[in-house]
């Protein structure tokens, strides 16, 4: 395994030799990587939705070279290197784990996920030094997709006493801003309506939440499910000789319910 690790540094570093190497490979920083490294991620996701494990081997190929790759321009900017970058997640994972490598004792589950977030609390006011200057919602990165950001950011707050003791509050919650979105819409104030139905997707997370349910997983799997019906209405629509357009909504609206029947006998 080392000998391949080696090898992968090694090659990276022939494609970035500034006379040697491949001119697209050389032109990189990190900036410009940064669509590649999102890519590579989902691509993993997907591999691992859909059980494709030779995939998913590939896949986790494609993600590590994005590690080799921003390494290897931070060593040549004299930042870091690849060993560093192993190192601190070694170090990491070790001092958050003092039930597995010292002698901690956790009870349960929740005691190991507060005893984690502690952990990381402690890191960032090393890293900030100044507890004054440190929010609690520190350290959750803005530019996660906006249902992971949010439910992180509410987690955070959670573990500092700021969450409902019970789930009956929340939809309360639920209930109330969706009477806000009615009371925009009929003011007819366009930026007071989006930001109502932000508070109602804030507080929709907040319900996955307080049911142990991934917002941002439920959300894709409701997604796959209205592509999986809306192309059996496709296929019906096509079936009669038509396009979509010349359908009329109770038609595609009885195709719909009929996807929702055929789709859960043929799982």
């Amino acid at each position: 395994m080392l000998k391949n690790t080696q090898q992968l540094l090694a090659i990276m570093s022939r494609l970035r030799h500034p006379e040697d190497g491949c001119a697209w490979d050389v032109k990189q920083d990190f900036a410009s990587l940064i669509p590649y490294v999102i890519e590579e991620a989902y691509e993993v996701v997907d591999a691992i939705e859909r059980e494709d494990l030779d995939d998913l081997r590939a896949e986790l190929g494609d993600l590590l070279l994005q590690v080799v790759f921003h390494s290897q321009i931070a060593q040549e900017r004299g930042l870091f290197t690849f060993e560093e970058v192993s190192e601190g997640i070694c170090d990491k994972l070790i001092r958050r784990h003092p039930h597995v490598f010292s002698d901690a004792v956790f009870n349960n589950d929740e005691e190991r996920h507060q005893a984690w977030e502690q952990a990381k609390t402690a890191e960032r006011l090393e890293k900030n030094k100044t507890a004054a200057q440190l929010s609690v919602l520190s350290g959750v990165a803005g530019s996660l997709p906006a249902l992971m950001e949010c439910e992180k950011i509410q987690d955070r707050a959670a573990q500092h006493g700021f969450d409902w003791p019970d789930i009956e509050p929340v939809f309360a919650k639920v209930q109330e801003e969706l009477d806000e979105i009615r009371e925009a819409i009929e003011l007819g104030d366009q930026a007071h309506i989006q930001e109502e139905v932000g508070d109602l997707l804030l507080v929709a997370v907040n319900l996955a939440r307080h049911l142990n349910v991934s917002p941002e997983i439920a959300l894709k799997q409701s997604t796959k499910k209205f592509s999986k019906r809306f192309n059996y209405i496709e296929q019906q629509v096509e079936a009669s000789g038509r396009s979509l357009k010349e359908c009329e909504l109770f038609e595609l609206d009885a195709f719909w319910n009929e996807a929702k029947i055929v789709l859960k006998n043929a799982n």
